[in-house]
């Protein structure tokens, strides 16, 4: 699993943008592909399962009826109610009588594509279309195929577990089945392929709100690519793009969360730097309603991204960054070097001041804070 650490944060780094737009460090040159973006497909409609869950949920204790449901997706009764067995079947908890109807009290702590969308509501763009794979060899992996496909963007898909799970410069992630969230999300963003660190920047906000919201946890962010509590990791980003020399023709955002993960479950090397939600908690977490929250903030900041208000997302970024005006260290291929972080400039690359006064525009490598 790639898990970096992260010093404990002292106080609030120094916020601001540099107008100069140095030279970038650690960029890597996009792979050519002979054509444009496929225009996007139109998503499929809501399956009869997250209807009646969405039914149901909005019901709460009041019930919903058969007849109700049966009206709703133009089916029969009997319909309706061989869908309640089935759901039933892989752990939902549904009372039904005479007077209530049908009553979802329970879910089971599964990921389930229906139960995700029945919770999400009305989004954008991210999270049309969730699919969840029991085991898979690496949810970017299928998500790069399904772009290649032509699949429009927003498709997000989950497995349980990863066999060939990675996190940044093809390091091993670990994926313990049923513990974490493991997922991926197809974009087609505007943007030139210099500013796709901006991506980056929006997903480790969304993730650090939904964390938030969901678990009452303060998150932080180390650039670029790490939600942290202290000096130990519990959520990584990966971003993988497919290029021309000017245009993103689509990237696959994968992220890694660590949610009910015990100590023992993770290798041995990492324990030290490396945590999860339930153990900074105290208590196990939701992953289905953690899942669910992280897709509607994904999909809100990229929405406001695509709006332009890039500006606005960082400057959260910033008020959550562990690594601004901070002394780092960055290794970039074979050469190594020492700031002191600055800022974020406009598409999103850390601008760390060196030693020598120059400023240095960074968009890849390692960035470790120095002791």
């Amino acid at each position: 699993m790639n898990r970096h650490g992260a010093d404990a944060p002292s106080s609030e780094p120094r916020r601001g943008r540099v107008p100069p737009r140095p030279e970038a460090v650690g960029a890597t040159p996009p792979p050519l592909r002979p054509t444009r973006s496929p225009a996007p497909k139109a998503p499929e409609p809501a399956s009869p399962d997250s209807r009646i869950l969405s039914a149901m949920r909005d019901a709460g204790a009041t019930g919903v009826s058969g007849a109700e449901l049966a009206k709703q997706l133009k089916v029969s009764r009997a319909a309706v109610w061989a869908r309640i067995e089935d759901l039933r079947k892989v752990g939902y908890d549904i009372a039904a009588s005479p007077h209530h109807g049908y009553v979802l009290r329970a879910t089971p702590d599964l990921l389930h594509a229906d139960d995700l969308l029945s919770r999400l509501g009305r989004v954008k763009t991210i999270g049309r279309d969730i699919r969840v794979f029991g085991e898979t060899s690496s949810t970017n992996d299928v998500v790069e195929k399904l772009a290649r496909d032509g699949v429009g963007e927003g498709i997000v898909v989950f497995a349980e577990t990863q066999t060939k799970g990675r996190g940044r410069l093809g390091r091993r992630w670990v994926s313990p089945p049923g513990k974490g969230l493991w997922f991926s999300v197809l974009l087609r963003p505007d943007l030139r392929p210099q500013s796709a660190t901006q991506l980056t920047v929006i997903s480790a906000v969304a993730v650090a709100r939904a964390i938030e919201r969901q678990t009452g946890l303060t998150p932080e962010i180390k650039w670029p690519n790490d939600i942290v509590f202290g000096h130990r990791k519990c959520v990584g980003i990966l971003l993988e793009l497919g290029a021309e020399l000017d245009h993103i023709r689509h990237v696959v955002l994968g992220i890694g969360i660590d949610v009910n993960v015990a100590e023992d479950e993770l290798p041995e090397e990492v324990r030290p730097i490396a945590t999860s939600l339930q153990a900074e908690a105290g208590r196990p977490i939701d992953r289905p309603e953690l899942a669910a929250a992280v897709i509607r903030e994904l999909d809100s900041a990229y929405a406001r991204l695509k709006a332009g208000d890039f500006h606005e997302i960082s400057d959260e970024w910033m008020r959550r960054c562990t690594t601004l005006g901070k002394r780092v260290r960055i290794r970039v291929g074979d050469r190594t070097f020492s700031g002191t972080a600055e800022a974020l400039d406009e598409e999103g690359a850390l601008l760390v001041r060196s030693e020598h006064g120059r400023l240095e525009r960074i968009v890849g490598g390692d960035v470790t804070l120095e002791k």
